[in-house]
């Protein structure tokens, strides 16, 4: 496992860490829920993995949560953002800069604020 220096972790023993795992500069783990980090997923630098938010629909706005699992091969690209309950299928991948508020397909690369779907990920 690789954790490059200015890693946020909010709550340490909230997260499960894999094996050959990385995890890049500035990464901020937001995981006020279960964030699951499977074998060879690449968090890369400036992504952030947010599993909180607010209930604006109430006055007092309270906190709401999810578990985040980023499975087996997935990859957080640099400054990319994967929201509240949700899953990286295995070997996903989320572009540079996007934003995961549902769950990836496996295999497929995705793209985009919200991400979407725009090709498979075919490994060599």
């Amino acid at each position: 496992m690789v954790i490059h220096p200015g890693v946020n972790i909010k709550y340490p023993w909230k997260l499960t860490i894999g094996d050959h795992v990385w995890i890049g500069q500035r990464a901020w783990l937001d995981n006020i829920d279960q964030l699951v980090i499977r074998d060879h997923v690449v968090i890369s630098q400036g992504a952030m993995i947010i599993q909180g938010s607010h209930n604006y629909k109430k006055v007092d706005y309270p906190t709401m949560s999810g578990p985040v699992m980023l499975e087996e091969g997935s990859w957080v690209g640099a400054g990319a953002m994967v929201m509240l309950g949700v899953t990286l299928k295995s070997h996903s991948v989320l572009a540079a800069g996007s934003v995961a508020t549902k769950d990836l397909e496996a295999y497929m690369i995705h793209q985009g604020n919200p991400a979407q779907p725009v090709r498979e990920r075919v490994i060599e």
